[in-house]
Formats: C-alpha cells, structure tokens, sequence
C-alpha cells in the first residue's frame, strides 16, 4: 500500500487519474492506476489488471464495471480540497469550522496579526500573516483550490482577485455589494485579466438563501463551494489523515473499507473511505451509525484472523429491521474491506 500511495502522490492532479481495484476472481485485490488514458503502475507485474491494459485504459468510471467477466471498482480521484480565505474577519471564522469539517485544508491569509491569531484559534490549518501580494505568491493555485474573498475592503479585494485569476483553481467567490464588485472586476480586467475567468467569479459569493449573519453568510458560502466541488464527479481520494495513519501506524494492523457501489438514500457517496486500526480506532467515516459499526465489526474479525479479505460485505439499510437498528437513511452499499 506504501508504494501505491506513493505512485498515487506522483501523478499530476491536473490529470484524469483513475484508482483501479479488482473486486473478483482472479483480479481481486489487484490494484492499478491509469492517468490521462494511460497504465502507469500496477500492483501485480503481468496481473490481470495489466495484462488487460487496453480495456482500462479506455475506462472513464466512478463505480464497478465488468472487464473479461471481472468486476472492476474505478474511482476517478482528485487531490487534496483546499480552501484559501483571503482575509481573517467576522465571516472567515466560521468557514475556517466548516472547511475543516468537510475535510479540506484551509488557509487563510491576512495582514493584521491579531487577525491572523484569531484565524489560528479557529482551527486553520495554515495562516499567513503577510501582505496579500506575498501571502498568495506561496500559494500555487491548482484545479482543487477554492478560494474566498473576504476582505475588509475594495482594494485588498482587487490585489487578491488580479492575482487569484492568473492561477489555476476550482472556485473563486469574492464577497461585496453589487457596485463594489462591479468596481473591483472592472478594474482587474482593466490591468490584463481573462475575461471569461472573471465571467466566472461567484459573486455575491454564496447561494442566496437570506443569509444575514457571519454564520449564515459562511453556510451559504460553504453550500456554494460544496456545489461546484461535487459537480465534477471526482472522489476525494485516500484523505491526508488516512495516507498518514497508514505509514505512522506500521506496528498495527489495518483495513481500509471503501464504498464501492451504493443504492438509494445511503449517507455517504461511491468512494468514500475509513480506515481500521487493529486497535478498533478509525480514521475518517464511511457514515457512522450502525453502517458503521457493521463494518467495523466485520473489519476486526479479519484482523483477528477470524475472516480473509478482501472481501465485499453489503449492507443493507431499508426494512423494518434496519429501521429498528436505526438506519434511518435507507439505501444499500457494497463496501470493500482490503488489507493495508
């Protein structure tokens, strides 16, 4: 797992990167990565996986497919989500709390240090006390960077918009009144800038639910960015918090679970993770609740070894009995218990 992690590490995250794992017969448990239409590793030298390398290569998945009889689980995976919020006032905090908690990395950059100390207390993962010309030079931009605007004025607004432009991204959102966002756009593109990225811009930043307060004004912010995060289809991929607990925790034993294929309302979506320690703790969540404590269950019994994996275990979260067991949700999912 070492090893794939790593070649996962080194493929370009502008690149159409796809996770193969076989579920099946001969391929079960093979794993292989295609990037751009193109095998680039397989776990297994001469494996099924690579000996099929043309019929993978053509695979553009998020789900199980069949390749000579084998179910295969495709994920198209991104990298990390981050979030960088240009400004540390009232409204910053709370999309600090939030970014966090739908597992992005958050960076917020601001000139004022005691600002920036409050941006800290709020759980960033990364402050930059600079100016914003030299905050946003550290900051590369890429197609999983989602960056807020919420300065305390125009003209900050400006130095941060005419330098986010020109950087690759997945977001840019600037907050403001309508005349003082006119301005700050008329003025950007003046000094050079695409004017289809600026056609892009969300702003007024956020979905218009009425918000009023900085926490309302942070939820629809956060809705808007979780909106355009999910329209392109891709998996969040092995979070940070489970490639790390991978390596740190090499005394133990470990099983990933991934959901591989879900059915009605269940909570969480075709690829998300969480990993097993042989301890019992878990990183990440596949949905928590009794889905949960059924897959951790089934996950300790093959790290006692009282099960083999991989295996595919299905739960099932409708009928009277999974209401009585509180699975309030409804839906199925298929989750993938591996080895790791």
């Amino acid at each position: 797992m070492w090893e794939f992690l790593q070649k996962l590490k080194e493929l370009q995250p502008e690149s159409k990167n796809i996770v193969l794992t076989g579920l099946t017969g001969e391929a079960l448990g093979e794993k292989a990565l295609v990037s751009n239409g193109k095998l680039v590793w397989a776990s297994v030298a001469g494996g099924f996986l690579e000996r099929h390398d043309q019929q993978i290569e053509q695979l553009e998945v998020n789900g199980i497919v069949l390749v000579d009889g084998e179910k295969i689980f495709g994920e198209v995976v991104g990298g990390q989500k981050k979030i960088v919020i240009c400004g540390g006032g009232h409204v910053s905090m709370p999309i600090i709390q939030l970014g966090r908690q739908i597992g992005c990395y958050v960076t917020v950059l601001e000139d004022r240090p005691k600002f920036a100390d409050n941006a800290r207390r709020a759980g960033a993962d990364k402050v930059i006390c600079d100016t914003f010309e030299a905050g946003l030079e550290q900051i590369p931009g890429d197609s999983d960077t989602f960056f807020v605007i919420v300065t305390r004025g125009h003209v900050y607004d400006r130095i941060c918009l005419e330098s986010i432009v020109r950087k690759p991204h997945a977001y840019i959102g600037m907050m403001g009144s309508r005349r003082r966002v006119a301005q700050v756009k008329h003025s950007v593109l003046e000094n050079g800038a695409d004017p289809q990225v600026i056609s892009q811009l969300h702003s007024p930043i956020g979905l218009d639910i009425k918000a009023e307060t900085p926490e309302e004004i942070a939820i629809s912010i956060m809705a808007e960015i979780i909106q355009v995060k999910n329209q392109d289809k891709r998996g969040a991929g092995y979070s940070n918090e489970i490639r790390d607990a991978i390596v740190k925790c090499e005394d133990q034993k470990k099983i990933l679970a991934t959901i591989v294929e879900r059915k009605g309302s269940a909570p969480r979506s075709v690829g998300t993770k969480m990993l097993i320690l042989e301890d019992g703790r878990c990183v990440d969540t596949i949905g928590g609740g009794c889905i949960e404590a059924s897959i951790v269950s089934k996950a300790l019994l093959i790290l006692r070894g009282c099960a083999k994996a991989p295996q595919i275990v299905h739960v099932d979260m409708t009928g009277a009995d999974a209401e009585e067991e509180g699975m309030v949700c409804g839906g199925k999912v298929k989750v993938l218990l591996e080895e790791v």
